[in-house]
């Protein structure tokens, strides 16, 4: 059985995928990172919910996300503390943790 899905909980498991990536410079980027995806919660809540009720496919769905990912690796890049690079892959960790989580919550779909 399928639990609720909890934009809260999945927020602090992206944040601790950036972490992961981000690392040694986690502590000078970790506030904007925070802030960043505060900011969104409703949106890409709003996402959750129109792809587990089927109102967009999930190609839809992934499309949005990108977007997302290069708002994110944007917004960590501007801070000039990390790479690029880094900044990228912290924001494609975050929102891919997003998009395994919507999926699971998906009747008959199975996680990749």
């Amino acid at each position: 059985m399928k639990t609720a899905f909890n934009i809260d909980n999945i927020l602090g498991d992206m944040l601790e995928a950036a972490k992961g990536v981000i690392a040694d410079e986690w502590k000078k980027v970790k506030s904007t990172a925070e802030t960043f995806l505060e900011s969104k919660k409703k949106r890409l809540l709003m996402l959750a919910e129109y792809r587990i009720q089927k109102k967009i496919t999930d190609e839809e769905l992934r499309s949005f996300l990108e977007d997302e990912k290069q708002m994110f690796g944007s917004e960590l890049a501007a801070l000039k503390l990390i790479t690029k690079a880094m900044a990228q892959k912290a924001a494609n960790a975050a929102l891919d943790v997003l998009y395994g989580a919507i999926r699971a919550m998906i009747p008959g779909k199975k996680t990749q």
